[in-house]
């Protein structure tokens, strides 16, 4: 649509909005929250088709000098929790991909470097996982029982152990996008030699089977969502660096509201990883087709919810712009 024609079919929205804005007009706060988001909308929608335009500059300074205004009145519906995780967080991170994809080739980057070490380095793997887990680790190995890590703690307590550790390390993740993203993009890469150290050396046993259908059953959405805390990280440092049509204070407003809620996203899934760590990864009797099933069905989870269902939405969302 060309920029004239999306400016003529709104233009009367935007201008009912600016005038409630700037007199002061009564407005029931459910639909002045409804407008604002369709201007919102429409800012996206401009910033991605008519960049450096007047529109854009119009739509960007329509909805700074409505955010207050709104937020302070606004009464929270009732769905508000499942809007969020089925509307508004997927078509949000629709726009943050890219952050997504640099944020999972760095972390594969160095679970390979740290693979890698440990296989030309004979004390990396010590030095990384520490002597006390490598021996108990070859001990474990000795009688038998290599994962049995995952059995001496009592399911309830490694739940709740893991899962609030997990979140931990998603928080840390995020704050630290505050340095530029680099303290983020630290995380990701400690995280990612570990995890390479750690497949290695099960690798090195003649193990690394036995171990890949044990730790994945939990690990495919904890790993998975530790990366996407990471990306939330990006967006923080990024907003700070790329301020683009905003001021740096408003692209760091900006960047640290959204990183929230990617950040958010992850909790549920930290707690489904956590379950799993818990009470299912210890089952290491378990049949492998029944750890695959675990395995793809977690994995495709992810996929959909991250990735495929928020473009998705962006195309539906774009195309009901269009017509």
């Amino acid at each position: 649509m060309r920029e004239a024609a999306f400016a003529k079919q709104n233009k009367d929205k935007w201008l009912r909005f600016e005038n409630v804005l700037r007199n002061n007009v009564a407005m029931d706060p459910d639909e002045l929250s409804a407008l604002y988001i369709e201007v919102t909308d429409h800012l996206s929608y401009a910033r991605t088709f008519y960049p450096k335009s007047n529109t854009l500059r119009y739509l960007n300074g329509l909805s700074i000098l409505a955010h207050q205004k709104i937020y302070k009145t606004k009464r929270e519906s009732r769905r508000r929790f499942i809007t969020f995780y089925t509307q508004e967080f997927p078509l949000l991170f629709s726009q943050y991909h890219k952050q997504l994809l640099i944020t999972f080739l760095v972390f594969m980057l160095f679970a390979v470097v740290g693979a890698y070490s440990s296989a030309t380095d004979g004390d990396f793997v010590r030095l990384i996982l520490g002597d006390g887990y490598v021996n108990m680790t070859l001990d474990n190995i000795e009688r038998g029982d290599p994962m049995a890590v995952y059995k001496d703690m009592n399911e309830m307590n490694m739940f709740l152990g893991i899962t609030i550790n997990n979140i931990r390390v998603a928080l840390l993740a995020f704050a630290y996008g505050l340095i530029l993203g680099l303290g983020t993009l630290y995380i990701i890469m400690r995280n990612a030699i570990m995890l390479g150290s750690f497949q290695y050396f099960f690798y090195d046993q003649g193990l690394l089977w036995e171990s890949a259908r044990t730790i994945w059953i939990h690990g495919t959405i904890e790993i998975s969502v530790i990366i996407i805390a990471g990306t939330a990280g990006l967006v923080l440092g990024n907003s700070i660096l790329f301020p683009k049509t905003y001021t740096r204070l408003q692209s760091f407003v900006r960047g640290a509201k959204n990183g929230l809620k990617i950040l958010l996203s992850t909790i549920p899934f930290f707690i489904i990883a956590g379950f799993l760590e818990g009470f299912v990864t210890r089952h290491t009797e378990m049949p492998d087709v029944l750890a695959i099933l675990i395995i793809g069905g977690s994995l495709s989870l992810i996929v959909f919810y991250y990735i495929i269902y928020p473009i998705y939405l962006k195309r539906n969302h774009a195309r009901s712009h269009t017509l």
